[in-house]
């Protein structure tokens, strides 16, 4: 079975007057509804399948949710006074976290980074591979004291999912390279690399073991990378198009 992950994706470019205040309505409407992911992947469906967003980017559910979340902060900031002490970065309490998720609760007050425009890939066990995590589904700790999670993968079903190391194999979706970061690339560092192959096409760690650089032409980056593998120690030489950063 082919494993395609296409990393360039069309950028949002917002929601339309008409979007806006169909939010605005389900917001005073549904109330604390509005931060379910059920909720927001619903309202993006139906966004996408309007004529109004006829030839503009898809809407992400993650983007509904962001919105909604922003939304009620702002709500929220309005109900305590300036000198009342409230941090306007916490939580608010119509938005609460996830329980379905993991069973760890915060201290009172304390802040937490905003993970909702955060994307991250996992890699399968199966073929050492990197793919991109669509869901979270539940996470246990071994009796070792380390900790997995239950991974749904973007483009699978259920059958697919693993449960992944996430100290080993959870990291912060990797980024691809533009043309004018050329220069940043630097012979040791690890990159994730676009494999092809017959039968399929996958991302795998890889480390730079060379560099020749040539004159960039209106197609780009002309350069050619040299990579090893870190999965199989093969080699191979290929073009910036195929490289992405890496948050490890």
């Amino acid at each position: 079975m082919d494993r395609l992950r296409p990393r360039h994706r069309e950028a949002f470019s917002g929601f339309t007057n008409a979007e806006i205040e169909k939010l605005e309505m389900l917001l005073e409407k549904s109330g604390e509804e509005t931060c379910s992911k059920e909720f927001c992947r619903k309202i993006a469906i139906s966004f996408n399948r309007s004529a109004g967003r006829a030839g503009k980017p898809l809407i992400k559910w993650m983007e509904v949710q962001s919105w909604f979340e922003k939304r009620q902060q702002e709500q929220h900031k309005v109900t305590f006074a300036p000198d009342s002490g409230k941090n306007e970065s916490e939580i608010p309490a119509n938005c609460p976290i996830d329980k379905t998720n993991g069973n760890s609760q915060m201290p009172k007050g304390q802040k937490i980074s905003d993970l909702t425009e955060l994307e991250f890939e996992a890699k399968s066990s199966k073929d050492g591979a990197w793919y991109d995590v669509d869901n979270f589904l539940g996470h246990r700790f071994l009796d070792s004291g380390e900790a997995e999670v239950l991974v749904r993968f973007v483009g699978f079903g259920a059958e697919e999912d693993e449960w992944i190391n996430v100290k080993k194999g959870i990291r912060q979706r990797s980024v691809p390279l533009e043309s004018s970061e050329c220069d940043k690339v630097k012979v040791g560092d690890l990159v994730l690399c676009f494999q092809e192959r017959r039968d399929q096409a996958i991302y795998y760690d890889a480390h730079v073991i060379g560099i020749q650089r040539r004159m960039h032409d209106i197609r780009g980056c002309r350069c050619l990378f040299s990579i090893r593998y870190n999965h199989d120690n093969t080699e191979e030489k290929v073009r910036l198009r195929r490289l992405c950063w890496t948050s490890m």
